[in-house]
């Protein structure tokens, strides 16, 4: 069992969808779970990133600064190459690590961040109306819209209405509410109405009944479904850079029912982001199985890639945040490349915060400094690290 202090460099704090109430409930669960770094990767907006700084420091944890993004690859869209989404061909969901969020972003990255922001509210906002009405012609009245669920996310949130940006799952989680509302005994008649079917889920179980309420009303092909807005890979890269943070790419494998041929064997997923510019990959080993982690942390690694590990905690479950594969705990190896890779991006942050070069410089190559190579470099910075988080 490895000695090494719990890191994790991607959870979602509130107001994204997360299995926390509040940002503070998330540094209360990192402080009783003994978390040295954590990082927040949050889609869509970053207002909440000042607190989730301010009270992770309090804590004594240090705080790692993400982004998540949804982005589109027309060219690999157009061959049919499922990536990182295995629902949608071209679809790469796409990381920054250590960014610096409370920078002066210049025009270009504003105008990117505005993108990414009025696009996804005016899709949950079309959502929100067209499933409104649905839900009225079948018989469940309601008044919902997009405005009126945002302001329950933010009073359940403790966050002001303005930091929240709708997704799906909020979305699914404020027509469940409305089913639960109605008298037990008319549930499941008012649930089949709105399916054209009888529900799967017992109508009491709410997690579920989110997640039937999202594939059988929102997904592709439903009354409830509106195209995603995502960024172009390209974009996605760029306004990481320009946030002064690391591009990396989370890795799915056998989280899919089968595995991306753009991922699989480690060795070709490699070679993929060596060639986008990508050094920095991530893993959500609570949807792995240890052997597969290991093949990814030892192929990876060995390209000169590093590797860290999140939870996500994207959904209500309250998981522990010591990150923990599918079948058991984390392969001593693994543990030791997620320690490694946290304490690069941890070094990153700090030196670029003091204007000095990090992990990559601004073209996404790997800044080396005065080291003699690339290895040695991550050597430096993994040293730095380790000392920030308090090995």
């Amino acid at each position: 069992m490895s000695d090494l202090p719990v890191v994790n460099t991607h959870v979602h704090v509130p107001p994204n969808f997360s299995a926390f109430g509040t940002p503070t409930e998330v540094i209360e669960a990192a402080v009783a779970q003994g978390v040295r770094a954590l990082g927040i990767s949050n889609f869509y907006d970053q207002q909440v990133y000042a607190r989730f700084d301010a009270e992770a420091r309090e804590a004594g944890i240090v705080p790692l600064f993400g982004l998540e993004f949804i982005t589109l690859d027309p060219a690999l869209e157009a061959d049919g190459v499922r990536v990182n989404d295995p629902a949608n061909p071209g679809r790469i969901y796409f990381c920054g690590k250590g960014i610096s969020p409370f920078k002066d972003k210049s025009d270009a990255a504003e105008a990117t961040a505005t993108e990414i922001r009025s696009g996804n509210d005016a899709r949950a906002e079309a959502m929100v109306s067209q499933l409104t009405e649905h839900f009225t012609q079948h018989g469940v009245p309601t008044e919902l819209d997009a405005a009126t669920v945002a302001a329950a996310v933010a009073e359940r949130g403790d966050v002001p209405p303005e930091w929240v940006s709708l997704q799906e799952r909020h979305v699914a989680r404020a027509y469940q509410e409305v089913i639960a509302d109605l008298p037990e005994a008319e549930q499941a008649d008012a649930v089949a109405r709105v399916y054209g079917a009888p529900a799967k889920a017992h109508p009491g179980d709410a997690v579920a009944t989110q997640g039937e309420i999202r594939s059988r009303l929102i997904k592709a092909g439903t009354p409830g479904f509106v195209p995603e807005v995502p960024l172009s890979f390209e974009d996605a890269y760029a306004y990481v850079l320009a946030m002064d943070g690391i591009p990396t790419y989370p890795i799915l494998a056998d989280g899919a029912p089968e595995l991306s041929p753009f991922e699989w064997p480690p060795a070709t997923l490699a070679s993929h982001l060596v060639e986008r510019g990508v050094y920095a990959a991530e893993l959500i080993p609570a949807r792995n199985r240890s052997e597969v982690v290991t093949a990814y942390v030892e192929e990876l690694t060995a390209h000169g890639i590093i590797v860290m590990g999140g939870t996500e905690h994207n959904t209500l479950d309250r998981i522990s945040l010591d990150p923990a594969c599918a079948d058991g705990p984390l392969p001593d190896a693994a543990r030791a490349a997620f320690f490694e890779a946290t304490c690069v991006v941890a070094a990153h942050q700090h030196l670029v915060a003091q204007g000095e070069p990090g992990y990559v410089d601004a073209t996404g190559g790997i800044a080396t400094g005065t080291a003699a190579d690339a290895a040695a470099r991550r050597a430096e910075l993994a040293e730095l690290g380790a000392q920030l988080i308090g090995r």
